[in-house]
């Protein structure tokens, strides 16, 4: 499958290899599913909306490597299995991830760090390096619980997703800004049967914000990435299994081949913002526009269409009308405008109507 998608993304957007970008793992770059805004998930545990996921997307056990205990990519389905698809939607700031996961013992008990648990570390910007106060250079120069409050998982996220979570939050952020986990920063949704050293399957999905910068003093200090149709951003992800009563975590099974990955955005893997696929880019106007001067009454409009777009005409609402993609038009008395753009192809056309929304003085 690895290879499949590798090849998929060379032949249709052009993408390199992780070499490109001083990565360990260097094989892949995987693709994140653009959903459409009309069916982006609904954290419900449903999961309906990630049928429209295709397979090529989904990253499985096979392209895991244990690196703690020796066993390195002979990995046991059986024992656990693993299989993630991740998603996001344009103009919208959030990744989206969909787990399904087999244990042969399910750990979730306890109320601290010790359980079962999907490690995923984001660094949307890919701007690389040290995150975790553990690995800071400047241990020598001041206390490690200092360095805490001095940016412990500023530039890059560690989320540790509790399979399943029971009698605590869905996630402990590994970093000094714990509110990143919560709404509307971050939500979840589960489904299972499990039952405390059993086996048996659990399925959940998520999304997070990834910031550019997240502040210990909360959201107004910070810095939220801007997610762009066909960048690449870093992340990775890691399965902590913990198989017997003593506590003892059995696997340390991670996508980016090096366990550096927790806390150095060096080491995680390259994933490219993919377009939408082309049975969700029907003809569908759609716009927007900003007000440039509002004692001129001076508005510019932009055409955010989907599909391909062949003809534009702008009736403005006041008598005057365009046929430019994107238009600037001046009006030249107050009122409540009508704003109409149709858009047409050898296909047909469509028309996106807003009611009231230019308003001039």
């Amino acid at each position: 499958m690895r290879k499949l998608i590798y090849f998929l993304c060379m032949a249709v957007y052009g993408c390199g290899t992780m070499a490109s970008f001083g990565f360990q793992a260097r094989d892949t770059i995987y693709p994140i599913f653009q959903f459409p805004q009309h069916k982006m998930p609904q954290m419900d545990g449903d999961f309906s909306e990630w049928n429209l996921v295709p397979d090529t997307y989904a990253i499985g056990l096979d392209q895991m490597k244990e690196s703690v205990n020796g066993i390195g990519f002979d990995l046991d389905p059986a024992d656990l299995d693993i299989t993630v698809k991740v998603g996001w939607v344009k103009d919208l700031n959030r990744l989206y991830f969909y787990v399904e996961v087999f244990d042969d013992f399910w750990e979730f008990e306890r109320l601290d760090i010790k359980q079962d648990i999907f490690e995923l570390v984001v660094d949307a910007d890919m701007s690389g390096g040290n995150f975790i106060k553990k690995w800071n250079a400047n241990t020598s120069r001041m206390p490690m619980e200092e360095l805490h409050f001095r940016g412990h998982g500023a530039h890059a996220q560690n989320y540790h997703v509790f399979m399943p979570p029971k009698n605590k939050d869905w996630a402990m952020v590994w970093g000094n800004t714990p509110w990143i986990k919560d709404f509307p920063y971050a939500n979840a949704a589960y489904d299972h049967h499990l039952e405390q050293g059993r086996p048996g399957w659990l399925k959940m999905e998520f999304w997070i914000t990834p910031f550019d910068h997240a502040a210990i003093e909360g959201i107004n200090g910070s810095a939220v990435s801007q997610l762009k149709e066909n960048e690449l951003i870093a992340l990775s992800w890691c399965v902590l299994d913990y198989d017997d009563d003593d506590k003892v975590r059995k696997d340390f099974i991670n996508l980016a081949h090096d366990l550096n990955m927790i806390h150095d955005g060096d080491y995680l893997n390259a994933f490219r913002l993919m377009p939408l696929s082309e049975e969700f880019t029907e003809l569908q106007a759609n716009w927007s526009f900003v007000e440039v001067d509002r004692d001129r009454r001076v508005f510019a409009f932009k055409d955010e269409s989907l599909g391909t777009v062949e003809k534009w005409l702008w009736d403005f609402g006041d008598g005057s009308t365009s046929k430019e993609q994107h238009p600037v038009h001046q009006y030249t008395t107050p009122g409540h405008w009508t704003v109409v753009l149709t858009v047409e192809n050898k296909e047909g056309k469509s028309i996106r109507s807003k009611v009231w929304d230019v308003v001039t003085k």
